[in-house]
């Protein structure tokens, strides 16, 4: 190890090519290396060589920005800008020192190539040069630049308006199954990149601009300082020095500003290709030379034009016959018959739309067109995530993975409403209010702030809908505050909980079986289906759950079953059993905050009451309890447990285990939330408190 970070050893060849070769070290030295440039004078050949690469790197760049097929393609667009304009500021620089310090020899002591640019623009007329290159300086700066950067910036708003649906889209499909999390992940990356390349773009296209003014002033600095240069201190003829340095500073600025007028229109395609497919040349051949009619008003143009006396006849008459013969080959064209092939499908494949309309989703969310932005809240609030965190809750609570949730849209809903679906049955809608928070008093009371007054849609208490500003005055005055989302995960969460019986399906417990711990599997193996069936341990999983009590310990209750099921069938049963198995899970999930299980017992004359009315014999025994008693009961059930709730306990029905199944079938229609344990499942350890008797 200590041979790993000696630093006295100089590194060999090999490890040099090594470093040399990584992307990361060629861009840190070929940015370095722009920097020296500025810097450090370097000989007029190698000069010409700089800038031949200038002008080769531009082309490259724009025959890329062509021949892509979209934009998101050469997402370093803006960083190869970027690198290019300081390459091209840095050879200015270079070009300066060299028409300022040598200019005095001729007009190639700059290089030829600038040499050669500044009398092949200026055509032996000074004037001549500096218009042209003011035009160029003009075309660039005030139409491409201005023009691109414009599409740029259009197109990061539109893209960044348009992410919210984007995403719920994206997430609809994950939900449904159309995608796994891999696409999920590449599309949003691919959303992500979009709307980042867009919003790069438009500050691009600033650099270019700031390159234009910058050739303006290098051009008549060199001009200017070259003439006093010379004439002061080379002493060079007024004629002479005025004829060399402007053909050097034409030539300087031309070199830089054709590369700059390339990469300008490389970025100009590069934005304007958003919404087409396919590289530049097929798309415009594709949605201009296809239509017979336009090419036609082409051709009878151009002939029109060219029988005009004093036009040129054969440019025109050219163009009208190319125009008239493409025109008459693609009405031709459009014409002549489609040939369709009729391929006979099998039989499976003609059913298979039909039976994927057959598919069920177990739990959906269905918002209007006004929540959407929940699906991607930016400040940590995103309702996908809190249904994730909701379910992954749920699965530690009660022992099963809930199903995947589909979020869509629907635009029959009112644009604040939500409609929750259990197996495509409605079983709850809501409104909430986007920017707004709802506020409840913990009391029950009427919330005593202004705003909309409501009803809470998960528990039906009284609610308001405050403003954001209100946050504070509400938390001191000791409200709960709970957000959009948040009130929808809660309605969720209490549906689901009604409903968990119905979405353990046969499949959902063989995925529990599956998943049991190798020590357990072999109990498992010996029940099903040797002792029990599968289906008669879903109905006793799904019995436990329409109790709410958690299937999590899956051994426990196989053991139990194990237990019941060679003496009786009876679901009602094996349900008993079980639960006298979970006795100490139960009087955990049930204890008050002081550890201890608060109780409400009932008195010997309602024992008797039930005992007496159970009819049948064995197995077939069923509650024949007289409609006014029954009528009593209930009166009773409820200012007990009313009384026990002001006093601040939850307790628990205590019966004797022969009533308890059908006590609870009484009381689960009008106090579902009511837990009925007998006195079996009381562990020995538990420690109980009675709190009413009835």
């Amino acid at each position: 190890m200590a041979e790993a970070y000696r630093f006295d050893t100089a590194p060999s060849p090999g490890q040099v090519w090594g470093w040399l070769a990584r992307g990361e070290v060629m861009l840190a030295l070929g940015v370095v290396g722009i920097v020296v440039l500025m810097i450090m004078p370097i000989p007029a050949f190698m000069l010409d060589v700089f800038l031949s690469i200038s002008i080769a790197t531009s082309i490259l760049i724009l025959m890329t920005s062509l021949l892509i097929k979209k934009p998101l393609e050469f997402t370093a667009f803006p960083t190869v800008l970027l690198v290019a304009t300081l390459y091209r500021l840095a050879l200015n620089i270079t070009t300066t020192r060299l028409i300022l310090s040598h200019g005095h020899e001729g007009a190639h002591g700059a290089g030829h190539v600038i040499e050669t640019f500044g009398k092949l623009m200026m055509g032996g007329n000074f004037a001549i040069g500096v218009i042209v290159f003011i035009i160029l300086v003009v075309v660039n700066f005030v139409v491409i630049t201005k023009g691109s950067g414009r599409i740029a910036e259009v197109a990061a708003r539109f893209t960044l308006d348009s992410m919210p649906g984007k995403q719920m889209a994206i997430d609809a499909d994950l939900s449904s199954g159309l995608i796994d999390t891999d696409e999920a992940k590449k599309r949003r990356k691919e959303l992500e990149q979009e709307s980042t390349f867009f919003g790069a773009m438009d500050g691009a296209s600033k650099f270019v601009r700031g390159d234009a003014v910058a050739g303006l002033v290098i051009l008549a600095v060199n001009v200017i300082g070259g003439i006093l240069i010379g004439v002061i201190q080379h002493k060079v003829p007024l004629g002479q020095a005025f004829s060399t340095y402007t053909i050097m500073s034409i030539g300087d600025g031309l070199v830089s500003q054709i590369p700059a007028l390339i990469i300008s229109i490389a970025a100009g395609f590069l934005v304007s290709k958003a919404g087409v497919e396919g590289s530049a040349d097929k798309a415009l051949v594709t949605q201009l030379a296809t239509n017979p009619i336009s090419l036609g008003m082409v051709s009878a143009a151009a002939g029109v034009l060219a029988i005009i006396p004093g036009m040129p006849i054969i440019p025109f008459a050219l163009l009208s016959m190319g125009a008239g013969v493409l025109a008459w080959r693609r009405s031709k064209a459009a014409s002549e018959p489609e040939v369709v092939q009729v391929v006979e499908a099998p039989a499976e494949a003609e059913d298979e739309p039909i039976s994927q309309t057959l598919a069920i989703d177990e739990i959906k969310i269905e918002l209007g067109y006004g929540l959407l932005p929940l699906i991607n809240d930016l400040e940590g609030r995103r309702l996908t995530d809190q249904i994730k965190a909701l379910r992954r809750t749920l699965a530690a609570d009660f022992g099963f993975v809930m199903p995947s949730v589909r979020i869509l849209d629907n635009m029959r809903l009112p644009a604040m409403g939500y409609c929750l679906r259990i197996k495509e049955m409605e079983a709850g809608s809501g409104e909430v209010r986007i920017g707004q928070m709802m506020a409840m008093d913990p009391r029950g009371g009427q919330v005593e702030l202004p705003g909309e007054h409501i009803k809470e849609p998960a528990f039906g208490l009284p609610a308001t809908w405050i403003d954001e500003a209100m946050r504070e005055e509400a938390t001191f005055r000791g409200y709960t505050i709970v957000d959009p989302a948040t009130v929808m995960t809660t309605h969720l969460t209490e549906i689901l909980k009604e409903n968990m019986p119905d979405l353990l399906t046969y499949a959902e417990v063989q995925k529990l079986l599956k998943d049991l711990p190798p020590e357990q599997k072999k109990l498992s193996e010996d029940l099903i289906p040797s002792v029990v069936t599968a289906t008669t341990l879903q109905r006793v999983l799904q019995a436990l759950l329409r109790e709410r009590v958690s299937i999590r310990d899956l051994g426990a209750i196989l053991e139990g079953i194990g237990e019941a099921a060679p003496h009786t069938s009876s679901i009602t049963l094996l349900v008993e059993q079980v639960r006298a198995r979970l006795s100490r899970q139960l009087c955990y999930a049930h204890r008050g905050d002081d550890g201890a299980l608060p109780i409400v017992t009932l008195s010997a004359e309602w024992e008797n009451a039930f005992a007496d009315a159970l009819v049948g014999q064995g197995e077939e025994k069923q509650l024949a309890l007289a409609p006014s008693r029954l009528q009593d009961f209930i009166r009773g059930i409820r200012e007990t447990f009313e009384r026990a709730a002001l006093a601040g306990d939850t307790p628990v029905l205590l019966t004797s285990p022969m009533i308890r199944p059908y006590v609870r079938s009484i009381i689960e229609r009008f106090r579902g939330q009511t837990p009925v344990m007998s006195q079996n499942e009381i562990h020995p350890r538990a420690r109980l408190k009675t709190v009413g008797s009835l």
